[in-house]
């Protein structure tokens, strides 16, 4: 069996959207510490700089490439520049997202709806419009698409978020099997209660819930496997309930 943590992926080149922090951030640093180099893009540039200057301080290679994930030219433009430097794209990770309202579905502004939905499920639909031409071309490839437990059980008081979640899964197996042909695993990624500042979980003990670093891990795994078989989806779970 391979150990994620002794294969290289020496000259492979990953794009980690939401880069910037929590899960994104221990996402390129896992990838960079096998060799990969990461492209790191979120919609702002000082986070992407912290997680680059700390990426190169333990050996690693990234660079940052501001993009809005909502923004299909944006989009375009990342890919664009991705072909022009390296020619290739190895690793696609789906990690930006949003949350921030919590209430009954009838009382959510239409704004918040569009904001969630725009990201969670539309960005990831522009980045693998705009990425998987290039893998299609190699015939080769890994797209991680992050989601949520929340996409597989109800969340009440957070519906557009898990409906977003639900989307982006079905979203994940029905790309899986049209890019089988071409070489190209899609995975899904769905973890509980995560540690992040961008994802506060009022009332759950800390010390119990998944570290960013947990779901990096998996991505390891997935990113590292032989090459006759893919794990379709990964549900990721704290051992003790936070």
């Amino acid at each position: 069996m391979a150990d994620a943590t002794k294969t290289s992926l020496n000259g492979h080149v990953a794009v980690i959207t939401g880069a910037g922090r929590g899960i994104g951030a221990a996402i390129a640093t896992g990838l960079t510490s096998l060799g990969a180099v990461a492209v790191l893009c979120g919609r702002t540039g000082a986070p992407l700089e912290a997680t680059a200057t700390s990426i190169a301080r333990d050996g690693g290679k990234a660079e940052v490439a501001e993009c809005d994930v909502t923004d299909l030219r944006s989009v375009e433009g990342i890919a664009a520049h991705v072909e022009a430097t390296y020619g290739r794209i190895d690793i696609l990770i789906n990690n930006a997202g949003v949350g921030g309202y919590a209430g009954p579905l009838h009382q959510l502004p239409p704004a918040s709806w569009e904001r969630i939905l725009n990201t969670n499920l539309r960005g990831v639909y522009f980045c693998i419009r705009a990425f998987a031409p290039l893998m299609i071309r190699a015939a080769r490839g890994h797209i991680i698409n992050i989601s949520s437990l929340a996409g597989k059980n109800a969340l009440p008081n957070g519906a557009a978020y898990a409906a977003s979640k639900w989307g982006l899964n079905g979203l994940s197996y029905s790309v899986a099997e049209e890019l089988r042909a071409y070489n190209i695993r899609v995975s899904v990624v769905c973890p509980g209660s995560v540690d992040t500042e961008l994802s506060p979980h009022a009332g759950k003990d800390k010390s119990k819930m998944l570290q960013p670093e947990d779901v990096a891990h998996a991505v390891a795994m997935l990113v590292t496997q032989a090459p006759q078989s893919f794990v379709s989806e990964i549900l990721l779970r704290p051992t003790q309930k936070p």
